[in-house]
C-alpha cells in the first residue's frame, strides 16, 4: 500500500511546488505595477513609507496632467496606433492569404525571407529609416513614426497559420455560391480568423502603444510626441517631479493596455495556442 501511495503524494508535492514559485513569479511581476498604483494614489510622503490606513488622493493625477500635456501625448498615440493597426492588418490579410492558398513559384522563399525579419532587431535599422524619412520630409510627424512598421512580418506569418488551417471545403462552398477572390477572403477566411486578428491586434497596439527608441529618435515637437517619450521627458531626474506624480503619469500612460488585455485576455492566450507552423 505504501509503495502505491507514493507516485501520488510525489506527484502532489511536484505541483504544489510549481504552484508556489508559479505565484512568487507572478508577485514579482507585478510588484512594480502594485507600488505604482500605491504611489499615484497617495501622497509624496506614503510613497516610500507604507502605512495601511494612509489617506487616498487623486491631486497626483491633477498635478501630472497640469505639468505636462499627457492629454495631447494620449491622442498622438492613439492616432499613431489606429494608423499602423489599420496598414498592418490590411497588408498582412493580403499577404498571409497568398502565402496560405496560392502556390507560385519561389513561395516558400518568400516566405522564409518573411520570417528571417522576425531575427532583424528594429534599432540595426535606426539610421537607414531616419535617413530616409529626413529625404521625404516625415521627420517629426506622426506618419514618419509609423512608416517603418505598415507592414508586420509577424502579423503575416499569425495569419498565414490562421488561413492554411481553414477547411477548403469551405472555401470550394462560397466559390459555389459565386464568391470571388474577394468575397472568399472577407466572407470566409476573415470572420475564422477573428481571434487572430485580435490576439495580433493587442500585440500590435501594445507594442507600438510602448515602443520609445525610435519616437525619441524622429519627434521634436509635443504636436508629434507620443506617451513613451512624453513620460520619459517628464520623469527625467532633472525635472524633480517626485515618485508619486510619476506614479500617476505611468499608470495614466499604461491604463488602456491593461484594460484592454483583462478584457481580452481569453481570445488572446487561445489564438497563440492555436498558431504553429503549418
Amino acid at each position: 500500500m505504501t509503495e502505491l501511495a507514493l507516485p501520488g503524494r510525489s506527484s502532489v508535492v511536484s505541483w504544489s511546488f510549481e504552484t508556489v514559485a508559479a505565484w512568487l513569479l507572478a508577485i514579482l511581476w507585478v510588484s512594480p505595477l502594485l507600488y505604482a498604483f500605491w504611489a499615484a494614489f497617495h501622497a509624496s510622503e506614503y510613497a516610500i513609507h507604507f502605512e495601511l490606513f494612509a489617506p487616498l488622493t487623486l491631486d497626483n493625477f491633477k498635478e501630472a496632467l497640469s505639468q505636462a500635456p499627457f492629454i495631447r501625448y494620449g491622442i498622438n498615440t492613439f492616432i499613431l496606433v489606429t494608423m499602423l493597426l489599420l496598414s498592418q492588418l490590411f497588408v498582412c490579410t493580403l499577404a498571409a492569404y497568398a502565402f496560405a492558398r496560392f502556390e507560385f513559384a519561389g513561395s516558400s522563399i518568400a516566405f522564409a525571407l518573411v520570417l528571417v525579419q522576425l531575427m532583424i532587431a528594429p534599432e540595426i535599422l535606426i539610421v537607414e529609416n531616419y535617413s530616409t524619412l529626413a529625404k521625404m520630409g516625415f521627420i517629426d510627424t506622426i506618419t514618419g513614426i509609423g512608416l517603418p512598421y505598415m507592414a508586420s512580418a509577424f502579423g503575416i506569418f499569425l495569419l498565414r497559420q490562421a488561413f492554411k488551417s481553414t477547411p477548403k471545403e469551405l472555401e470550394e462552398a462560397a466559390r459555389l455560391e459565386g464568391c470571388g477572390l474577394w468575397g472568399t477572403l472577407w466572407r470566409v477566411y476573415v470572420p475564422l480568423a477573428r481571434p487572430t486578428y485580435l490576439a495580433y491586434g493587442l500585440v500590435s497596439i501594445s507594442h507600438h502603444w510602448n515602443n520609445f527608441l525610435w519616437p525619441l529618435v524622429v519627434t521634436n515637437s509635443v504636436e508629434t510626441r507620443p506617451l513613451t517619450v512624453g513620460l520619459g521627458i517628464f520623469g527625467a531626474p532633472e525635472s524633480g517631479v517626485d515618485w508619486s506624480i510619476i506614479s500617476a503619469a505611468t499608470l495614466l500612460s499604461v491604463a488602456p493596455l491593461l484594460v484592454a488585455f483583462l478584457l481580452f485576455q481569453r481570445q488572446f492566450i487561445q489564438s497563440f495556442m492555436r498558431s504553429g507552423i503549418k
